[in-house]
């Protein structure tokens, strides 16, 4: 494969997952493992609950008794062993949790009893076997399998295990990333540009984006375009983290120097895509790391980190590669197609006859960033030439849920 040639986007993802290796699982304590990913499947060795419970504040009866008024044998509260024995005429008083006592097969709302002297009258008519109770094994049975590998541990996930009884849990370790901006056109947030200058704007955006996504970022900073000062930072980064992520400098210019290093200090895979932004796009890697060079332009750059760099990120992390789902749209304006694939920053809605309709978010010069600003995906328009009409249907990549109306 000549390094000259453009690669279609698929193929060139094709050729960055085909090189990530999974990191070593780590264990680690329960509260904190929100947004790991699990290392392997969750299957319960145990059915939840373990025992049959009352669901309303009431009195456990025998569901077969017509006794009007019965003998109140007993009461039970959540966190008690069983009660006593229910028989014919009697009935234990039970609050929501409880255990349902032996005999009994229903429990009566408190609000269909009315109590008197120790006694209570059942003013219900027809009390159907197991009304009100949570069997054994509601939640889940001994074998379910629980949670796949590769989940991402939210809430509700952290909340099985912990009443499964774990109190750590196997996830994957998360990517060490270096990130830094090259650029001798580049000032920190604080500084006042000058004359020809810009605010680094790519490095802020890249460490967020990498830790979205799960990687724990060790290494940042502002890189000038000079072959002494990259070769110290990206043999800093190279010691210390699992991927390399620069903006800056791969492109044909005369500084762009971060290219010509790639070649020397790693393979080189890809220098360019058939994609629009982001055509120049490099990536390599060594015996321990994979570097990603992506362009100084931020829209180009993010476009590149969310098509190539954040699925390898997940993979390493034991994670499916694709979370963005691929949906058709329907385009509510006009497009013009460029000569490349183009990925436009897009809004989607579902539209009242729930299908999802999509707009660009204006101006998609690869310099905008405020293109980013609301978008909640890609619209993937094909190259060509004429026109694009309202209505027409194309392929979005969705980067969060379709919203609820047209924004």
């Amino acid at each position: 494969m000549t390094l000259d040639r453009m690669l279609h986007p698929d193929e060139a993802r094709s050729i960055v997952l085909a090189r990530v290796s999974r990191l070593e699982p780590e264990d680690v304590a329960l509260e904190d493992a929100g947004d790991r990913y699990l290392a392997y499947d969750l299957v319960a060795d145990v059915d939840l609950p373990p025992f049959p419970a009352a669901t309303m504040d009431g009195f456990a009866v025998l569901h077969t008794d017509t006794s009007p008024i019965r003998e109140i044998v007993g009461a039970g509260f959540a966190g008690d062993a069983p009660g006593e024995m229910v028989a014919l005429g009697q009935v234990a008083r039970i609050m929501t949790g409880a255990p349902i006592p032996p005999g009994a097969t229903a429990v009566v709302p408190v609000e269909n009893t009315v109590m008197t002297n120790g006694r209570v009258e059942i003013r219900q008519q027809v009390v159907r076997e197991g009304e009100n109770i949570r069997p054994i094994g509601t939640d889940l049975r001994r074998g379910d399998l629980l949670i796949p590998a590769g989940t991402r541990l939210g809430p509700a996930e952290l909340g099985i295990l912990a009443s499964l009884g774990y109190a750590t849990v196997v996830v994957g370790r998360r990517p060490r990333v270096a990130v830094f901006s090259t650029g001798n056109e580049l000032v920190p947030p604080d500084a006042q540009p000058g004359p020809g200058q810009i605010r680094d704007s790519n490095r802020f955006s890249l460490v967020q984006a990498a830790r979205r996504v799960g990687a724990d970022v060790v290494l940042s900073g502002l890189v000038r375009d000079e072959e002494a000062a990259l070769r110290a930072a990206f043999a800093d980064a190279l010691a210390r983290a699992d991927v390399v992520i620069t903006s800056g400098g791969v492109s044909m210019g005369d500084r762009d120097l971060v290219k010509g290093l790639l070649g020397e200090l790693a393979e080189v895979h890809i220098r360019r895509i058939f994609m629009k932004p982001g055509k120049p796009f490099n990536f390599a890697t060594t015996d321990r790391a994979l570097l990603f060079g992506l362009p100084g332009n931020p829209v180009s750059c993010l476009v590149g980190f969310e098509t190539f760099v954040a699925p390898a990120l997940r993979m390493m992390q034991g994670a499916p590669a694709d979370v963005a789902p691929r949906v058709p749209v329907t385009i509510t304006h006009t497009l013009q197609p460029s000569d490349r694939i183009e990925h436009q920053r897009a809004v989607v809605w579902v539209a009242e006859d729930g299908t999802l309709h999509a707009r660009n978010t204006g101006n998609q010069i690869s310099a905008r960033l405020m293109s980013f600003v609301g978008s909640n995906g890609f619209l993937v328009v094909p190259p060509g030439e004429d026109v694009l009409p309202a209505g027409t249907r194309l392929e979005a990549i969705l980067l969060g849920a379709p919203y609820a109306s047209e924004r």
